[in-house]
């Protein structure tokens, strides 16, 4: 019997490609480039599963090939507002994703951030890169102390939790949360935290805040001028999240005019493209999108996906359908 065939659109770690090869015809984009629409609709009439990652754009248009081939979109990533749902529905393409498996790391990389930010680490190595240190002295490059602050978290899923436990348990954080849906009390005394009705109530008293949201637009600049506002002048916002949900021209103002303290993003609205006003801030820590980009993270979604595609060719529900 014939192997499913599957189209990997971007590269994955090599341990996950030859496991997906043993399973599946597999067919992989070798040269790493981004996929075009056109390369998308040509991919779904001709192959069973479509991999695709967060950052591939499936469209409506992408998916109105009359005669699809294509029954899974089972993507690497957790979030799936790039990949237009309910065109794959009327098609009868299932959706699945990959959550659990980069909680951590994502965690990590945002008390990462956080850290750097309050302590203006990019500062610091941008002027040791440029030979311009000239040497110790009780005024240089002061920032911002992080133990025992406030930390506002948007978002209380499971990256959400993560943050507030290295937060709470490492440095003593005092834990606010902003989440649509009441947090269990249980869940919420794990990190002695206080859910906060609003993020109207919730900005003005953090000294940190840290969003871990889902994209798309029902979030699309959810962190507008109004919102930054709000914010302590010396208060800084980390975003690991996804790009859309911050208004990036208000928070580019509101850092040339200091009405933050500071800003530290590993996502962008858009990416690769990066606003230009962003560059401009001497007071943003900027990394490109390396959430899970951890060995143990990457392997392990890639894992995810070919446990979801085992149980879909099965006949069995996949464990993270989500569509």
């Amino acid at each position: 019997m014939a192997k499913p065939s599957v189209l990997v659109t971007r590269r994955w770690p090599s341990v996950v490609e030859q496991k997906l090869a043993e399973h599946y015809d597999v067919a992989l984009n070798r040269s790493d480039r981004p996929l075009s629409s056109a390369d998308f609709k040509e991919a779904i009439a001709k192959y069973d599963a479509v991999l695709p990652t967060v950052t591939d754009k499936i469209s409506a248009e992408a998916l109105d090939v009359p005669k699809a081939r294509t029954k899974i979109l089972a993507n690497y990533g957790v979030g799936f507002t790039h990949i237009d749902v309910s065109a794959a529905a009327r098609r009868g393409i299932a959706i699945t994703n990959t959550p659990d498996v980069l909680s951590e790391c994502t965690a990590d990389l945002a008390m990462t951030l956080m850290l750097m930010v309050a302590r203006r680490a990019g500062d610091g190595e941008r002027e040791l890169r440029a030979g311009q240190w000239t040497g110790w002295r009780p005024t240089h490059l002061m920032g911002t102390k992080v133990s025992g602050k406030v930390l506002g978290i948007v978002g209380f899923g499971r990256i959400g939790q993560e943050m507030a436990r290295r937060a709470h348990h490492g440095f003593g954080m005092h834990i606010l949360v902003y989440n649509r849906s009441p947090v269990d009390p249980a869940i919420l005394a794990r990190y002695n935290a206080r859910q906060i009705a609003t993020l109207e109530e919730l900005l003005p008293l953090c000294d940190f805040v840290s969003l871990h949201c889902p994209g798309g637009a029902e979030n699309r600049n959810m962190i507008n001028s109004a919102r930054l506002d709000l914010m302590k002048e010396d208060a800084f916002l980390i975003n690991t999240a996804r790009g859309e949900v911050i208004n990036e021209t208000a928070l580019a103002q509101a850092l040339m005019f200091n009405t933050i303290g500071g800003a530290a993003l590993d996502v962008f609205d858009g990416e690769p493209r990066l606003h230009p006003m962003l560059a401009q801030c001497d007071n943003l820590v900027m990394l490109p999108h390396l959430g899970s980009a951890t060995r143990e993270a990457r392997e392990a979604m890639g894992f995810r996906v070919l446990d979801n595609l085992n149980d879909f060719f099965a006949g069995s529900a996949p464990r993270d359908r989500v569509a």
